[in-house]
């Protein structure tokens, strides 16, 4: 009885959240029971969506709205209650965290590894002697470009790794978002230096059983964060409906750059070839211009750097993403020119963004994030289904189960 028991949980743990689709039972909200609002959500939220309210779990992180939570406090007053009710529950039984106005928003650095500082003393020294090493170098063989070029990228690439062991054990590069850290809970230990790959993307089965998908309901106020909730549940009941518009900036390299705004291009040519959305396709290095996107259902593009341009009308259910560093700080400010706190103020009903440097390539591809909602997949799975990393710097915002297009694509 106690092998067939064990041979069960192994199966679920394997195939959950592989071609089931998200269930409303299977959401853990978290709210701040010092903070009304963050309670008021969380209780709308179960309301609308039929969630059980035995799966709200009320923690106490202050009176305040904050950003940011120290790594301590993370791990202490966060991670570990909400490891904690997880463990009460039968493995599988959730597959999605909710977080509200109220939770902090970024997790802050780990500081330096403890009982390194005099490696880490001896690793700077090395560093120092090698980049000495390589301006020599380039002064002696710069009558001999060819040889240059081989022994100069030897001694950079040898660069590279101290300079990713010296930020590895000074902390540096260790803050994440809370929401991407929480995706990690399940697992016991892992490397907080940069990123962790998201086991969840490609939907091999049983590598991403112990990944938690994690959405955010948050923005300035209530109402904002009320409205995430209603508008997903309108455009649900009739479909999405209105213009795609495409900002790429016309860039031809073979690099990660041109391979983003390639990306970019693809999923105009999906859109067009795969649906009746019009859409609209900017393909030069400017921007879409004040008021110049009426009745906007589907938006992505780029580069403008937390300083929003007010381009679009969002229809109610609209999703778009601005890939740009840093769009998701300051959240729950209302003037705020960051392009996910300004959006969500002009009415979008799902983004995404970073909270902090996140480099390029850990946003998802535009055409593989949408064309997974496009095939019906609710907003949350589209995410971790194409986002390359956890652990790091990337928030999603939005009710996780809305899903704008219900099998529009075989």
């Amino acid at each position: 009885m106690a092998c067939r028991t064990a041979i069960i949980t192994l199966l679920m743990l394997i195939f959950s959240g592989k071609g089931l689709a998200l269930e409303p039972n299977e959401i853990l909200i978290i709210a701040n029971r010092q903070i009304s609002t963050s309670q008021r959500i969380a209780e709308y939220y179960c309301e609308k969506r039929n969630i059980p309210k035995k799966n709200i779990i009320h923690l106490a992180l202050g009176h305040n709205p904050r950003e940011t939570i120290s790594r301590n406090e993370y791990e202490g007053s966060l991670a570990l209650p909400i490891r904690r009710q997880l463990q009460r529950r039968f493995p599988g039984e959730i597959r999605c965290l909710v977080t509200t106005y109220g939770i902090p928003v970024k997790a802050g650095s780990q500081g330096p590894l403890p009982g390194m500082g005099g490696k880490l003393k001896e690793l700077k020294r090395l560093l120092i002697k090698e980049k000495q090493s390589l301006e020599q170098l380039k002064q002696d063989l710069s009558t001999n470009p060819g040889q240059m070029s081989i022994q100069t990228k030897q001694i950079n690439q040898k660069i590279t790794q101290m300079q990713l062991e010296i930020g590895r054990m000074s902390g540096k590069e260790t803050n994440a978002s809370v929401d991407s850290e929480l995706s990690m809970l399940l697992f016991q230990s892992y490397d907080l230096y940069r990123w962790q790959p998201n086991m969840l993307r490609g939907q091999v089965p049983g590598l991403g059983f112990k990944t938690l998908m994690v959405s955010r309901l948050d923005g300035p106020d209530y109402e904002i964060v009320k409205g995430l909730i209603d508008k997903a549940l309108t455009a649900e009941q009739t479909g999405l409906k209105g213009n795609a518009y495409i900002d790429t900036r016309g860039i031809v390299k073979k690099d990660l750059y041109g391979y983003f705004d390639q990306s970019l291009r693809d999923l105009g040519a999906f859109i067009t070839s795969n649906t009746k959305m019009p859409i609209k396709t900017e393909q030069t290095g400017q921007l879409f211009q004040p008021g110049s996107c009426p009745q906007t259902a589907v938006y992505c593009g780029w580069y403008s750097l937390r300083k929003y341009v007010d381009a679009f009308d969002f229809v109610d259910g609209a999703v778009g993403f601005h890939i740009a560093s840093f769009e998701a700080q300051k959240l729950r400010d209302p003037n705020s020119s960051t392009w996910c706190a300004a959006m969500l103020r002009d009415g979008i009903t799902a983004t995404l963004g970073a909270v902090d440097e996140p480099y390029l390539h850990s946003f998802p591809q535009p055409k593989e994030f949408f064309a997974e909602l496009f095939k019906g997949s609710c907003l949350v799975e589209a995410y971790y289904h194409t986002k390359p990393f956890n652990s790091w710097q990337l928030v999603l915002i939005g009710d996780p189960l809305y899903r704008p297009f219900k099998n529009t694509i075989d």
